[in-house]
């Protein structure tokens, strides 16, 4: 009896393990089945997406060594004309303190530079950099479009800075669009419905960093508050005015900068302008690749009211404007006169000294310091995100570690 009992056992057991096993096998398709499901879903809603979001989703947020993910035009050197920033007798010889060094490295400082008298003072390389890499200096780029507006207005290109866009892009008359000029461009008062939200996968900063279609995105953007009341900032105004630009000049922005700007300030290397497409628009608003030593040389045009080593690039009466805040205009907070922004470009009061300055959302900052006669270059791969009114507190702090350098203590 207790053989039959265990033979019984033993059968039973092998039909458990067999249902068991049959069990298993049902889960185990059933699983794989919703992640064939899953996968295809996943990618029915990614191809429904617009191009510029798919971008996103594959290279997730920017960064400062982009060069290869976006197509460019380059804007040429000429080698045989070359100017390089002399070493100062001082050159290197200010060491950071253990606080400042931690600082810079905390938020990934790539290059620091200071500059005094037209020579480098101080030169640090940081997080594998050196001094041959170019680095995209986002929102600091606004400045060179700012710039450019002013020769081509010194050229006679651009009539005035009171035309309407409508006379250099004939299309830009749709509702308020008409009643835009250039000078609102220049001062972000356009009244462009532009939300610079750079998290957001659909925001159109988002948009216009990963699409391909930047002429349509800007030129057809309704305008929703009224032009010339009130600074706000946003990129659009900055792209719209390059189109305008380009239309006035004939030229791409890429052939103007390199022909006004870059050959005559005699850089050290070739600079690139990212596009939104192969042989596309130039992101105007963002996207201008270069060193830091030759990124200095815009800040040396800020600190000589355009002049670049006694040839004037730009005119002094255009350089004081776009270095003025635009204080007939209302500042983001919609109570005050705007005290910290003129044409594309920061100024920042600094313990009594007005700095002009460009910036960029990495924390990419070259900033004048006229009262010195001195310029900081700081790039990096990260900024503070703590405010202190209109400015995040890293500024403050790397003009700190300017000032013991430029004083040598």
């Amino acid at each position: 009896m207790n053989f039959h009992r265990v033979i019984n056992l033993s059968h039973n057991f092998h039909i458990s393990c067999d249902e068991r096993l049959k069990s298993y096998e049902n889960k185990k398709e059933t699983i794989l089945r919703l992640l064939i499901a899953l996968v295809v879903v996943i990618g029915v809603v990614y191809a429904s997406l617009p191009y510029y979001a798919r971008q996103a989703l594959i290279h997730w947020m920017p960064v400062i060594d982009d060069l290869e993910t976006f197509h460019r035009h380059t804007v040429h050197h000429n080698p045989d004309d070359v100017w390089h920033w002399p070493l100062s007798t001082d050159y290197n010889r200010f060491q950071l303190t253990e606080k400042d060094a931690h600082y810079l490295d905390s938020l990934r400082t790539v290059s620091f530079l200071v500059i005094r008298r037209d020579s480098i003072v101080f030169e640090s390389y940081r997080d594998g950099w050196n001094d041959t890499l170019t680095s995209n200096i986002y929102s600091a780029t606004k400045t060179i479009v700012g710039l450019l507006a002013g020769i081509a207005l010194d050229e006679g290109k651009i009539h005035s800075l009171d035309d309407p866009v409508s006379r250099y892009i004939p299309a830009y008359t749709k509702g308020m669009q008409a009643d835009v000029t250039l000078r609102h461009l220049l001062t972000m008062s356009g009244g462009m419905a532009w939300d610079e939200a750079y998290a957001s996968l659909f925001s159109v900063t988002t948009h216009g960093y990963y699409g391909n279609d930047l002429y349509d995105l800007v030129t057809g953007l309704e305008v929703v508050d009224h032009p010339g009341v009130q600074y706000s900032y946003r990129s659009g105004e900055t792209q719209l005015l390059a189109f305008v630009i380009e239309s006035a000049t004939g030229q791409t922005l890429s052939d103007y900068a390199e022909e006004k700007f870059w050959r005559p300030m005699q850089a050290e290397r070739d600079a690139y302008w990212l596009l939104d497409k192969k042989d596309g628009d130039e992101k105007a608003f963002c996207c201008f690749h270069t060193t830091a030593r030759d990124v200095a040389r815009f800040g040396s045009l800020l600190l000589h009211r355009g002049n670049w080593h006694g040839r004037q690039l730009v005119s002094e009466a255009y350089m004081d404007e776009l270095m003025r805040p635009a204080s007939y205009l209302k500042d983001q907070w919609g109570k005050d006169s705007l005290s910290y922004y003129g044409f594309q470009t920061w100024v920042m009061d600094y313990h009594g000294m007005r700095c002009p300055y460009m910036r960029g959302m990495l924390g990419q900052y070259i900033i004048a310091i006229p009262d010195l006669d001195a310029i900081v270059v700081r790039l990096g791969r990260k900024r503070c995100d703590v405010y202190n009114r209109e400015i995040t507190t890293d500024i403050t702090r790397y003009m700190d570690i300017a000032m013991k350098i430029l004083d040598g203590k």
